[in-house]
């Protein structure tokens, strides 16, 4: 058993050196993918979530009717940076994006005072923002002149962030079956190079589960240095590029991250188990003359 270790250890190295390199090149491209998709996603909150909501107030609302208002939509859970803007409010608003040369001919400032709030991107739709204007209006009769928000543009966000979403679950799933396969190929093009080794020591008396014991652990450990290093890589991709394109900054998802990068961890372990011990009981299984 000892020659046995000093034998593995002599052509183990190489061939598990070069699976290393290989199966952390392949989670590499894999989470850079990954990473593109989380960017994809959070882009598509953050343009939700730039959709402001007007609720244009009556003329005859009371002060304590617009608090109560304001109140009551600071405690819905999915709306965020709510604003009253008064009539002073409104016209500087409105005189800093758009022609002030009306002032010349109305001297009354026409516009309406309003609660301006956001929405959570899970309830930026068409049903979601209809139901929530009745139950304002429902609530604060006479309070509310208008309900106000960009229908086609929340239709069109809704619409490409699904195609987007959808598009990249499909391309996810083909680039997983391919990491797969190709993460596989490189374990047993590894374990080739060690089958005359497996089948030695099958023919000396070791049982299956000697074999397999410590070649296991062996690939769980290989599969957990893979990950690491595509981990660290991507982690370092991903500085250089938002140093380069500080908009990516503002999409960036530690919490996304950390689950791509579970993810990886979770696949190079298992893949490199899975792969090895399957290579394993085929060389077991084989007749010596078959391995050449």
């Amino acid at each position: 058993m000892a020659q046995f270790g000093k034998a593995s250890g002599k052509r183990g190295k190489p061939t598990y050196a070069y699976a290393i390199i290989g199966v952390s090149l392949v989670l590499f491209l894999f989470g850079i993918v990954g990473w593109f998709f989380l960017n994809v996603r959070k882009t598509g909150d953050y343009l939700k979530e730039s959709i402001q909501v007007h609720a244009y107030l009556s003329p005859t609302a009371s002060k304590k009717q617009i608090d109560s208002l304001v109140s009551y939509i600071n405690s819905i859970p999915y709306a965020n940076r709510i604003e009253y803007v008064d009539k002073e409010k409104a016209l500087e608003k409105y005189t800093a994006e758009n022609d002030s040369t009306w002032k010349k001919i109305i001297d009354a400032n026409p516009l309406p005072e309003s609660v301006d709030f956001y929405i959570k991107a899970d309830y930026v739709q068409q049903d979601s923002l209809n139901i929530l204007s009745n139950q304002l209006q429902e609530n604060f009769p006479g309070v509310i002149n208008d309900f106000d928000f960009p229908t086609a543009t929340v239709s069109k966000v809704s619409k490409y962030v699904k195609i987007g979403g959808i598009i990249f679950l499909i391309a996810g799933f083909i680039l997983t079956v391919l990491v797969v396969f190709s993460i596989d190929n490189t374990i047993r093009l590894a374990m080739y190079s060690n089958r005359f080794l497996i089948k030695t020591m099958q023919m000396v008396g070791a049982t299956r589960g000697f074999i397999t014991a410590p070649i296991n652990k062996r690939a769980i450990l290989n599969g957990l240095i893979s990950s690491i290093i595509a981990i660290i890589c991507i982690y370092i991709s991903i500085a250089i590029i938002e140093n380069i394109i500080p908009d990516f900054k503002i999409l960036h998802d530690n919490t996304g991250l950390l689950i791509l990068f579970a993810i990886i961890i979770v696949l190079g372990i298992t893949i490199s188990l899975a792969s090895t011990h399957r290579a394993v009981i085929k060389y077991l299984k084989m007749k010596l003359d078959d391995l050449y």
